[in-house]
């Protein structure tokens, strides 16, 4: 029997505002089935497939039977997946024009195997054209398993936001971190000085981004005040109250807040939470937008983050947040072209 106050230190009960599994000692669970159906719809549906054989593009998801869960045990995520797929494929052959038509199908998609060793198969319906049946199986696969790799990350970080709850920090944790910018992105950083104690008393951090994005600041302002773009953008119901104390609320209800200050085409600040932080801790966000010529750029501050949600939650703005605007940005200015 070990001495007292020399126990295992996961056993030990430490001040937590939401008394929820402490230390992330006890098994959570959280069904990614429905996020994950639509997940790979997004990913899989429309892949072209170009080669001197012709052009294919993939179609609908035909079948998709299976289920997945991510779960939480000691502090660590365990993801469980299990899929059979069916897709359509339609092309046209290049010297002759000739369209055709078939199948790719995934009967095995699970964490047991690796996603280079998953079995693809494709077929084509009855005659000629297996020259595109040969593109499919060859360029065609190649596409598709770098789409299922694309399901997979997004299940790893979008998904599990929030999942690993925040524990006390050690003395001293060092916060700061240096990244290079990349693409259009400017500056994404967190300082020494940026910890803080905000709502409920856990050790939080600030996080500053900045990005430029291919639109006036208007418009982009109005990407995150009118519920149609939200929507669009964030492929979820959405609550979007846009004006002062009006209530925020997307992803399946995983991010929630309230609007604090809006100033049209200048600034928006918000209370802003993820559904697994301690309950009533909120972040203040401060988003400000300005025009540069035909761009604009949006500065981010992201105050009263808990540290264990640092890597997380940045993501969440880069990836669902972000890149998300762009891509609808560029679907914009393609559909008036």
């Amino acid at each position: 029997m070990a001495k007292w106050g020399q126990g295992d230190p996961r056993w030990i009960v430490e001040e937590r505002a939401d008394a929820t599994n402490v230390n992330n000692w006890h098994w959570t669970e959280r069904d990614a089935t429905s996020w994950s159906k639509r997940k790979l719809k997004e990913v899989l549906e429309g892949l072209v497939v170009e080669g001197e054989a012709g052009r294919c593009e993939i179609g609908d998801l035909k079948h998709v039977e299976g289920e997945a869960s991510c779960n939480s045990r000691k502090g660590k995520l365990i993801f469980f997946y299990e899929w059979n797929l069916r897709l359509s494929w339609k092309g046209t052959v290049k010297e002759s024009g000739e369209k055709h038509k078939g199948s790719v199908e995934i009967p095995n998609l699970s964490e047991e195997n690796e996603v280079d060793d998953t079995e693809i198969n494709v077929s084509k319906k009855k005659g000629e054209g297996d020259v595109l049946k040969d593109l499919m199986r060859t360029e065609g696969t190649t596409k598709v398993r770098e789409a299922l790799r694309d399901y997979l990350k997004a299940l790893k970080t979008e998904f599990t936001l929030g999942m690993i709850l925040p524990t006390k920090a050690p003395v001293g944790q060092e916060l700061a971190t240096e990244r290079k910018p990349s693409g259009s992105m400017v500056q994404d950083s967190v300082t020494p000085q940026s910890l803080d104690m905000v709502g409920v008393k856990i050790p939080t951090v600030r996080i500053h981004m900045r990005e430029v994005f291919n639109s006036p600041a208007d418009e982009l302002y109005s990407i995150f005040t009118k519920k149609e773009l939200v929507q669009k953008f964030s492929k979820c119901p959405a609550v979007i109250e846009a004006e002062k104390g009006g209530k925020l609320q997307m992803f399946e209800g995983c991010v929630s807040g309230e609007y604090t200050e809006l100033v049209p085409s200048q600034r928006i600040v918000l209370k802003w939470r993820c559904r697994s932080w301690p309950d009533e801790h909120y972040a203040t966000v401060a988003l400000n937008f300005q025009d540069l010529a035909a761009q604009s750029e949006l500065e981010l501050e992201c105050k009263g983050v808990p540290i264990s949600h640092e890597e997380s939650t940045r993501q969440c703005w880069k990836k669902q947040y972000f890149e998300e605007i762009h891509i609808l940005l560029q679907q914009s200015k393609d559909n008036m072209e």
